[in-house]
């Protein structure tokens, strides 16, 4: 029932980012998000970044075999293994869930966080990122003061039309990954278009009964594994 990891969680996109740092900070997690190992590729000029530049910022999915090896490796080290980990943006296909399993990581819970498409769009294309401190803002949720505002940056793969590309690719293999092996009877869909409070509600919900499942022992010596993922 679980993998070779403490406690770990997936997610898919949008809705993901913000709830994904609360639930890490609440639960002292690891935060491993898929789109930050590459653009820490594409920022290192490494052949594995050229390649999957062009294809973020077209909206594609960079190809199985390369996430997977900066995944499997990321979850190799050591916070991940003593700690636990929130895997933020992956699985997103069939063939990365069965390279997970194949990875012998084995998720406790699964939780999918459902979430209308044009609330995603917004959510995602108001994002602004601060180029000097790296930073994350929101025109709506989160207003930058008005003397950066000038300098902030929308990223690439942000943008409304790039979203949408994102969301019709990640329907197409949505169902597929929630039914993978080793995934399907962990799943825990919870309504992510609501209050946050309600959502955090559901989310601890699932937590202990995964650990009331995993027994208190071995939830003290491991934590429990959690994938969170998001639908739309």
């Amino acid at each position: 029932m679980a993998s070779s990891g403490a406690d770990n969680k997936l997610t898919a996109e949008a809705a993901a980012s913000g709830l994904a740092v609360r639930i890490v900070t609440e639960h002292g997690l690891v935060h491993i998000s898929v789109g930050d190992l590459l653009r820490a590729e594409v920022a290192a000029g490494s052949e594995l970044g050229r390649q999957a530049q062009g294809i973020m910022d077209s909206g594609g999915l960079v190809p199985d075999d390369l996430v997977a090896q900066l995944v499997r490796d990321r979850l190799a080290q050591g916070d991940a293994q003593q700690r636990g980990w929130l895997l933020d943006g992956y699985p997103r296909t069939a063939a990365q869930a069965d390279a997970l399993a194949a990875a012998g990581v084995r998720p406790d819970v699964v939780l999918s966080i459902e979430v209308p498409d044009d609330v995603l769009v917004d959510r995602v294309a108001g994002r602004r990122l601060d180029p000097e401190t790296g930073e994350i803002w929101h025109l709506a949720f989160k207003p930058p003061p008005p003397e950066i505002a000038d300098r902030l940056v929308q990223r690439a793969d942000d943008t409304e039309e790039t979203v949408r590309r994102r969301l019709i690719n990640y329907k197409l293999h949505c169902e597929a990954v929630k039914s993978a092996p080793g995934l399907a009877g962990r799943l825990v869909e919870v309504d992510g278009d609501r209050a946050e409070e309600a959502v955090g509600g559901d989310i601890r919900a699932a937590l202990a009964a995964a650990r009331s499942a995993a027994g208190l022992e071995y939830w003290r010596q491991r934590a429990p594994v959690l994938l969170l993922a998001q639908g739309a």
